[in-house]
C-alpha cells in the first residue's frame, strides 16, 4: 500500500476515534441544551470530574483502568444527581441569560476546588499495557487505545440511540420534554425523567473525560477550555439532534486531524473556519430543526 495512502487511513482512523471522543463528551449537552432547554454551561466541567475520580481511584487505591472507568462514571452520575436535585433548581426556574451565568458560575467554583484539591500541573490516565502499542493491518500501524475509544463511543451511541427511540423511558422523556403537563397527566414523574436524563449525560461526559485523556489531558481548566469545542459540536449538528451531534463531532474530528496535519501553519484554527463556513451554509446545524 502506497505510503500516502496508509498515512491518510491511519489518519482517518484516528480522526474518527477523536470524534467518537467528542460526541461522548458532548452527548449529554445536546440532551439538556437542545432537549431539556436547559442552558449547561457546567457540562464539560463533569467529563473533568470523572476523568479525576478515575485517576485519583488508580492512583490511591492501585485500581485497574477498566474498573476506574465505571466507578467513576457512576460517581459523577452521583455528584451531578446531588446537584441537579439542589443548585439547578435554581438553573430551571431562570430565563436563558440566568441559566447561563449561573451555570458558567458553577463551571469556576467547579475548577477552583479542582485546582486546589489535584493541584494546577496537567494531568493523564496511564493505559493498562492492553491498550498501549499498535496494532498491524499490513503495511498499517493502528493505535491500540484509539481503537479503544473508538468502539467504546460506538458501543455507547447505539445503546444511547436504542435507550431513546425503543425504551419506556426514551418515550417517556421525549411525552415530558413534548408536553410536561399532559406527560403528568398520564402519570410522568417530569421531574424524575429530567433528574435521570441529567445524570446519563454528565456520566456520559465522564466517561469521555476519563477515556479521552491521552487526546485532551486533564487539567483544573478543563471545564472551560474545552467547553467551546463541547458547543461547536452541539452547535453544528444541530440544537437537540443526537443525529445531528454524531455527525457534527465525526465532521469536526476529521477535519481538525487532517488539517494539523497536513496544513500545520493553520494548526488547531482550520476547525474554526470549517465551523465558520458549515453554519454560514446550515444556520440550524447539519440536522437542524425550524423553531
Amino acid at each position: 500500500m502506497p505510503n500516502a495512502l496508509s498515512t491518510f487511513l491511519i489518519l482517518t482512523i484516528d480522526g474518527v476515534s477523536y470524534g467518537m471522543m467528542l460526541f461522548l463528551i458532548s452527548v449529554g449537552l445536546t440532551i439538556t441544551l437542545g432537549v431539556m432547554r436547559v442552558v449547561n454551561l457546567t457540562h464539560s466541567a463533569f467529563a473533568m470530574i470523572g476523568g479525576f475520580i478515575a485517576l485519583w481511584l488508580m492512583q490511591t487505591t492501585g485500581m485497574h483502568f477498566f474498573a476506574a472507568l465505571p466507578l467513576s462514571v457512576v460517581a459523577t452520575m452521583a455528584i451531578s444527581l446531588a446537584m441537579e436535585r439542589t443548585l439547578y433548581q435554581w438553573v430551571y426556574k431562570s430565563n436563558p441569560l440566568g441559566q447561563l451565568l449561573m451555570t458558567i458560575g458553577m463551571t469556576f467554583v467547579i475548577t477552583a476546588l479542582v485546582k486546589n484539591l489535584a493541584g494546577p500541573q496537567i494531568q493523564t490516565i496511564t493505559l493498562p499495557p492492553s491498550l498501549i502499542g499498535q496494532l498491524s493491518f499490513g503495511d498499517m500501524s493502528i493505535s491500540t487505545y484509539r481503537l479503544f475509544v473508538l468502539g467504546t463511543s460506538v458501543a455507547v451511541a447505539a445503546a444511547l440511540w436504542l435507550c431513546l427511540e425503543y425504551t419506556t423511558f426514551g418515550a417517556r422523556l421525549r411525552a415530558a420534554v413534548d408536553n410536561p403537563r399532559m406527560a403528568r397527566c398520564v402519570g410522568i414523574n417530569v421531574p424524575l425523567v429530567f433528574s435521570v436524563t441529567f445524570a446519563i449525560g454528565c456520566g456520559l461526559a465522564a466517561l469521555g473525560g476519563a477515556v479521552g485523556t491521552q487526546m485532551l489531558p486533564l487539567e483544573p481548566y478543563y471545564g472551560l477550555k474545552y467547553l467551546v469545542l463541547v458547543l461547536i459540536v452541539v452547535a453544528v449538528g444541530g440544537l437537540g439532534s443526537l443525529k445531528g451531534s454524531l455527525y457534527s463531532a465525526l465532521l469536526l474530528g476529521f477535519i481538525d486531524t487532517m488539517g494539523r496535519y497536513y496544513i500545520p501553519a493553520l494548526g488547531g484554527f482550520i476547525i474554526y473556519l470549517a465551523v465558520l463556513a458549515i453554519l454560514l451554509a446550515r444556520p440550524r446545524g447539519l440536522v437542524g430543526r425550524a423553531g
